[in-house]
């Protein structure tokens, strides 16, 4: 798939704006603060209907103005979508074709986007919460069910939280009312602990494979979900759910104390190993950014496999902070195969080896411009 054409009208810095896409690469250059990552997250937030950047959907409309308004037209294999996104003070709006549709869920997916910027290489040694922001970020594009489960998920883990904190206070003592919490939560939270354990197994069979390229065979890659549920690869749904109300029953006492739940998919991480040790607490940086690179390029084949398409794939800034070799491996193994949108200040020697006939776009204040690239 490929985003050929795209309108943006009142979004962060740009008033209205209309471009043309190569179905290859597009490099989007110019000075810091121009609008060269607002206008890479416009096409994220067309695909997912939410920022990378930032909670707050007031951000994304112009200062000036009160709604914004995002318009594609993708090309797929065997169809071509116009999407187009409404951003207002109730809320947003998603058409497909034209068609509004009654969920956000039913639009999400439509069109799959890898997103790649500095700080996906903290994707390694950051925070448990920003490894399962990045699989349910991932999976949800190619899993509507995973969305629904993980949705539902969220609203329950908050009812239960907050019923806990009233257990805790002793404003409540009704006990039955948490058991069909603990039910419904653990109902939830299998259906995505089973798929994220699919999700990781392919992530990892492609990862390994790229992390062996990049290291010349001398690392071996490995994944681990990092569980309170005790040999959580050989169970089903079925099993995981058992454990989690036994965790649940097992705990009571413990969560109304510190009136949260603890236990669940919310509580748990993934664990990189190199060689198997665990790349966040004994890897280099060096190290750290080579998985960090190595999992999102195997993203794209994963999501070839699940949809049957490439995503389009959005590389904010990315060049600067990896060094020559890893440089080279990431644009090598994008050429010829996914639409890729890059932002840079100026183009890198390296960039201009190895990228084909990019179309180029100089960003000013708000406004593109196109340039011929000299090779």
């Amino acid at each position: 798939m490929y985003l050929k054409r795209m309108v943006l009208k009142n979004f962060r810095n740009y008033t209205e704006t209309s471009l043309e896409f190569s179905p290859k690469v597009n490099i989007l250059i110019g000075e810091n603060a121009q609008g060269k990552t607002n206008l890479l997250e416009a096409i994220y937030v067309l695909a997912m209907t939410r920022s990378h950047r930032t909670n707050n959907e007031r951000e994304l409309i112009n200062f000036e103005e009160n709604e914004a308004l995002l318009q594609g037209i993708l090309e797929r294999n065997v169809s071509k979508l116009d999407l187009e996104l409404f951003l207002g003070k109730k809320g947003k709006k998603a058409k497909i074709n034209h068609l509004e549709q009654a969920k956000l869920s039913q639009y999400v997916g439509q069109m799959n986007v890898i997103l790649f910027a500095p700080e996906d290489l903290a994707l390694v040694k950051g925070s448990p919460a920003l490894r399962r922001k990045f699989i349910d970020m991932e999976f949800g594009q190619i899993d509507a069910h995973y969305l629904y489960n993980l949705s539902q998920y969220r609203v329950v883990l908050k009812q239960r939280n907050n019923y806990l904190k009233q257990l805790q206070s002793k404003q409540s003592k009704d006990l039955v009312l948490l058991e069909v919490l603990s039910d419904q939560i653990a109902t939830f939270g299998a259906e995505i602990i089973a798929k994220r354990i699919i999700f990781l197994k392919e992530l990892e069979k492609y990862a390994k494979l790229v992390h062996e390229q990049i290291t010349e065979e001398k690392e071996k890659l490995s994944f681990l979900y990092d569980t309170s549920i005790e040999n959580v690869y050989k169970k089903n749904i079925k099993q995981i759910y058992q454990d989690l109300k036994i965790l649940y029953q097992h705990n009571q006492k413990k969560e109304i104390f510190q009136g949260l739940t603890l236990y669940g998919p919310h509580r748990e991480d993934v664990q990189f190993l190199i060689n198997d040790k665990n790349v966040q607490i004994f890897g280099s940086q060096g190290q750290q950014r080579t998985v960090a690179l190595s999992v999102k390029l195997a993203e794209i084949d994963v999501m070839k496999n699940e949809t049957g398409e490439y995503p389009i794939l959005l590389l904010d800034d990315v060049l600067s902070e990896l060094d020559g070799a890893r440089q080279t491996h990431l644009l090598r193994a994008i050429q010829d195969r996914v639409q890729t949108f890059l932002t840079t200040p100026s183009i890198s020697e390296i960039a201009e080896k190895f990228i084909k006939n990019p179309k180029i776009f100089r960003v000013v204040a708000g406004k593109t411009k196109e340039e011929k690239f000299r090779q």
